[in-house]
Order: C-alpha cells, then structure tokens, then sequence
C-alpha cells in the first residue's frame, strides 16, 4: 500500500469518505484542552478539520498527494491552523515530544520487528500528552491474500499497550460498538480503542 495506491484509491472516486470525524476521536477527545496534534493518515481531513476547529493547532499528514489537496481544499476558513503534509510515517519519525495528541484512526500500520514506525509515533507524544489508537475489530477483518492483505500483520490496540512502558498510563484499552455507520462496502460493527497518556 505505498503512496500510487492511495493516490488511486482516493482518486477513483469524488470524495471516499463522509467528511465528519471519526466517532473514537470525538468520544475521547471533546473534553481535552486543545493543544498540538498530530493526525495520522489524515485522508480528506475530516479528523484534523474537527480539531482545528477546537481550538487545536494540527499537523495532518498522509502519503497521498489526492487526499491531501482536497482535505486543504476542504478546510480553506482554518488557515493558519493546520499544516497539511505528505509524508509516509512508517519511515518517517516525526518531531519528538512535539504533540499533545497524536491520534491514529484506523492507520493501517504494519508490524516491524523492532517497532520502529510505532516507537517514532510514541516518541511524537510530549510529556502529558495522550495517544489515541483505534482500528477496525479484528472479528469484522477479511484477509484479502490477493492484494497481500491480511489483517493480523497490522497493529492492534493490544500490540500497542504492550509496547508502552513505565512513562505511559492506559485509560482506555476496549472493544466496542462502532457509533456510525461503518464506510460504504464495509461491514465494521465494532472498533478497538486503546487511549494512553505519557507520564513523563
């Protein structure tokens, strides 16, 4: 799934997604003080638009070129309050301790052995900062062998709170009811939610 992939797939069609912020984000976030976020695999913006919106000052980033034009297109009266950025973040650490929020809504990270991609988004949450992890339920995954797809190579909430140490605390680590219609030609019915603050 490199960047001509997600180029082609926001391509094939005028808008691949509804524009409103993902159900985990608006549950788990409304409350907080808005600081920095970053949003990773921003796609059409609908996440980082929300939180600029909040008061929040975003660092969106995506590979796709496609996604990215019409998620700036999309937030034209937030100037100022999100940086759009195209970049492949499982080999591109972004800045350090730099982000009150790093959200990451169904980003379809791969497994590595030394958790390198997963420690550099880690490493992006400041002292006091949460991580908000979400990903479709296993149970609701089909492997799809074809297109070198399979559902477990991917992390999971679970895979991610065993990575933390000392300096995190777990809130949130559940499974539960999806609370919007899942997308076209999909059947999600529940997300898997691990939120977690840095201690230090």
């Amino acid at each position: 799934m490199d960047r001509q992939f997600w180029d082609d797939m926001y391509g094939s069609r005028n808008q691949l997604f509804s524009g409103a912020p993902n159900g985990v984000l608006v549950s788990e976030v409304a409350e907080m003080p808005p600081g920095q976020a970053l949003d990773v695999g921003c796609g059409e913006g609908g996440d980082a638009v929300w939180l600029a919106r909040r008061g929040w000052r975003v660092t969106a980033v995506d590979i796709s070129r496609v996604a990215l034009e019409r998620a700036a297109a999309a937030a034209a009266d937030l100037e100022g309050r999100v940086a759009w950025r195209r970049a492949d973040l499982t080999s591109t650490r972004p800045p350090a301790a730099a982000f009150d929020l790093v959200s990451v809504q169904y980003f379809p990270l791969k497994r590595q052995p030394d958790h390198g991609a997963l420690r550099g988004l880690l490493a992006a949450v400041a002292p006091g900062g949460t991580l908000l992890f979400a990903t479709h339920d296993l149970a609701d995954l089909t492997p799809h062998p074809e297109q070198g797809f399979d559902p477990v190579d991917y992390y999971q909430p679970d895979d991610v709170a065993g990575v933390l140490d000392d300096d995190w605390a777990v809130v949130v680590n559940e499974t539960r009811r999806r609370t919007a219609p899942a997308p076209a030609g999909t059947h999600h019915t529940h997300d898997t939610v691990l939120r977690a603050r840095r201690l230090r």
